[in-house]
């Protein structure tokens, strides 16, 4: 059976390990549901294109993307153990995925197309890959609880989300979130051992173990990631002590919460020792609520000290050769920016009890350029959401928004406006 649905002899060992287990689970709960709902979504996606941008040597403007994804979420309980498991099936089709093939490496195309190349284990199989149309379905999630008192050990496929930034989060390097992406309601998974102790000051501590593969699938230390953090309260203050092994550099941060009048100040700060030299990056924002034009309103501006960044603005294929680090880091999805300085500033407007609006400015105080962005959410029928965004990079050539240069003369790397409308179903 595993064989024909394309997965390998540790795919179908690790899932025949869980449906074992979870019946075992349940044997004294023979009426207890597995099933726990989930979701199906359907979002559409336009990318418009510079007269002057190389994308257009692949494809036309607008490129248009139609995708689809299915979660279902299933669990169970028996005592102290717990077992979970998400299932996907992902669907992506258009003009990205065309770009894939069509692009020297597949580099410039604006969706990857999910894999666990890297991960302990291979748990993604694809199903059909045609010219602009890609069929996945994976397992996301699949791990075993073991909860006592004071303690909670988790192995398995899981995501984890460590840090006090609201949009850009240094502290946070096992899949954080692109900054202006739309939809966040899901990490992807890691394969980890995860722990967390609850002291009797309320205080935890928690610590976490992420096995991965090398560029030679293999199972290294050299790629893997240890990491302990202390989560405090002083009073009213809360504060966050982080060490970690992170593939070959050792990060130190610390971090916290506060109130300032009627204002709530976060914050985080690392630094990260890459064997050549020690590297320090910062966030901090502060977040205040208020009732205008009889709308509840709640703003954030944040500030964002990329140490791994280009100051003075040059993007340029050999600049970045020369920062490995940066490139490094991109590659592997714990950053997404290029220059060192960058402010958002958010509103989230509730325009009615079901609407919420929310315009978005990411800038990159280094080199001007800037993102403008307006996200709408709208529950417009129980377990129904439409969630709809407009985007706008804006800046010269050369610069990150504006369109970096491609190395290929007369033709930077830069995209006009984009739409993203997203229907969700809950179930």
């Amino acid at each position: 059976m595993f064989q024909c649905m394309g997965w390998t002899k540790q795919k179908a060992l690790t899932a025949v390990l869980f449906i074992i287990l979870l019946p075992t689970f349940l044997s004294a709960h023979a009426n207890q549901k597995i099933f726990k709902g989930g979701h199906a979504k359907y979002f559409f996606v336009l990318n418009t294109f510079p007269d002057d941008s190389l994308f257009l040597d692949y494809l036309d403007t607008p490129a248009i993307d139609h995708n689809g994804d299915v979660r279902l979420k299933f669990s169970g309980q028996k005592d102290s153990l717990s077992a979970s498991a998400d299932y996907q099936m992902i669907l992506q089709h258009g003009d990205s995925v065309a770009l894939i093939s069509d692009s020297p490496g597949g580099v410039l195309s604006t969706i990857r197309v999910p894999n666990d190349d890297f991960r302990l284990l291979d748990l993604t199989h694809v199903i059909h890959q045609g010219d602009d149309t890609v069929l996945t379905h994976r397992l996301d999630r699949l791990y075993v609880d073991i909860t006592g008192q004071k303690a909670v050990a988790r192995v398995g496929r899981q995501a984890i989300s460590w840090g006090n930034g609201m949009f850009y989060t240094p502290m946070d390097f096992f899949n954080p979130f692109d900054p202006s992406a739309v939809d966040k309601e899901y990490k992807t998974g890691d394969d980890m051992l995860y722990g967390q102790y609850l002291l009797d000051s309320g205080d935890d501590i928690q610590a976490v173990w992420v096995v991965r593969r090398d560029i030679d699938g293999d199972v290294s230390s050299d790629v893997d990631s240890i990491a302990a953090k202390y989560h405090g309260f002083m009073g009213e203050y809360e504060y966050d002590l982080l060490i970690s092994q992170h593939f070959d550099d050792v990060i130190l941060g610390a971090g916290g919460i506060a109130n300032l009048g009627g204002a709530v100040w976060r914050g985080d700060i690392t630094l990260t020792d890459t064997q050549t030299e020690a590297v320090m990056s910062l966030v901090t924002s502060l977040t205040y609520s208020w009732v205008g034009w009889g709308k509840n309103t709640s703003g954030i501006l944040e500030y964002f000290y990329n140490g791994f960044g280009i100051s003075d603005g040059d993007y340029s294929p050999a600049a970045l050769a020369n920062n490995p680090d940066l490139v490094s880091r991109i590659v592997r999805g714990e950053l997404f920016t290029l220059g060192q300085h960058y402010i958002v500033g958010s509103a989230m407007i509730e325009m009615t009890p079901l609407w919420m609006l929310t315009p978005n400015v990411f800038l990159n105080a280094s080199d001007g350029s800037f993102l403008a962005q307006l996200v709408s959410t709208y529950d417009f029928k129980q377990d129904w959401q439409l969630l709809a965004a407009l985007s706008l990079p804006v800046g010269s050539n050369g610069t990150e928004y504006g369109g970096i240069d491609s190395g290929v003369p007369g033709k930077p790397l830069s995209y006009g406006f984009n739409v993203f409308a997203q229907l969700a179903w809950y179930f």
